[in-house]
């Protein structure tokens, strides 16, 4: 079977973390050529590719059958759309789009075109988030009645790239702890029924918000919290980078998903899976353990491409962490509760 080509939309950060994902651990995949950003040039270089001059020529390949999107999120959906016109499955770096309109737009034209979208919530290929969700789906801990989420890091908004503080991109909690919008919905199997959240900013002069702090009800009666903050002074909490509390009808889970994943179904705290650390300092964003997660979810993917399936990750996931997220926004400007559903 012929490999399938996959053109990248964006050249930072996450445009190389695709870029040298798909060409070292993929199979059945070939990355063809890159388009969009200062960086662009250089990835197209180093990964041997072709370097087109827009995305309306990238997408009008005939050897390239998808197309990844690492551009910041308030043009996803502009160019996801594009993709899709020209007949191309999408994989959309999270969050999907800006907007739930905007989300919407994005699965409409991929109906309409036949091809299929993804969403790049690749927490749910971390191990110990793998392990969870099998625990709780084999009724190890009973329902799930509560859950604290925590997305806490001191690095400050400034820590960040330039344009994650631009408001057109919205702010922390839509840009980062959408996974853990994510990673609710995902464990509980439920969807959001209401939203409510207090979200700002502690530093002076942000331009978007870096704290925010969600209370969520779902549909089958679980009911989440989620603090976010990127304003903490170093070291911040321990285990807090992305975690979550989980209280069971028969046990508890503390789920960190860059440390261990604990249990307690009889009175006592056991270590049932541990998250290998990624080397930032050595070998960098590079690191194949930071890889580890983005391979799975990438194969996934072009399986599902390759196989004419739907893949695990749907841009219906994307749609529904959108909502909730921006319900928090919208909450918090309004001081009011938001219905998701009825």
């Amino acid at each position: 079977m012929s490999d399938v080509g996959i053109g990248i939309i964006g050249s930072g950060f996450m445009g190389r973390t695709y870029a040298e994902t798909i060409s070292k651990y993929c199979k059945r995949a070939a990355v063809k050529a890159v388009a969009v950003g200062s960086r662009a040039e250089q990835l197209a270089k180093d990964y041997s590719i072709d370097l087109e001059t827009s995305v309306d020529s990238l997408v009008a390949r005939e050897d390239i059958s998808a197309v990844f999107i690492t551009t910041p999120h308030h043009v996803h959906a502009e160019e996801a759309i594009a993709a899709a016109g020209a007949g191309k499955h999408v994989f959309i770096e999270k969050p999907m789009a800006c907007t739930v309109a905007d989300c919407d737009a994005i699965l409409e034209a991929c109906e309409a075109a036949g091809v299929y979208s993804s969403i790049a919530f690749s927490q749910r290929t971390r191990k110990c988030n793998i392990k969870a969700k099998q625990l709780i789906d084999a009724g190890e801990i009973g329902r799930i009645r509560q859950m604290q989420e925590m997305a806490l890091v001191a690095v400050g908004l400034g820590g960040l790239p330039e344009w994650q503080s631009d408001p057109e991109n919205l702010g922390t909690l839509f840009g980062h702890a959408i996974h853990n919008f994510d990673r609710i919905r995902w464990l509980t199997g439920q969807e959001f029924a209401t939203v409510y959240a207090k979200c700002g900013s502690i530093e002076p002069d942000a331009g978007v918000e870096g704290t925010s702090m969600v209370l969520m009800t779902l549909t089958g009666g679980t009911v989440a919290s989620l603090w976010s903050s990127f304003e903490l002074p170093k070291p911040s909490f321990p285990r807090a980078q992305f975690s979550t509390w989980i209280i069971g009808e028969r046990g508890l889970i503390d789920l960190d998903a860059y440390g261990e994943l604990r249990v307690a179904t009889d009175g006592k705290w056991r270590v049932v899976e541990t998250q290998a650390p990624i080397d930032w300092q050595g070998k960098g964003f590079l690191d194949p353990v930071r890889l580890e997660s983005y391979t799975l979810q990438c194969q996934d993917f072009i399986d599902a491409v390759a196989g004419h399936r739907p893949p695990t990750v749907t841009g219906w996931d994307g749609r529904q962490a959108v909502a909730a997220a921006l319900a928090a926004y919208e909450s918090s400007a309004s001081d009011q509760e938001v219905k998701l559903t009825d």
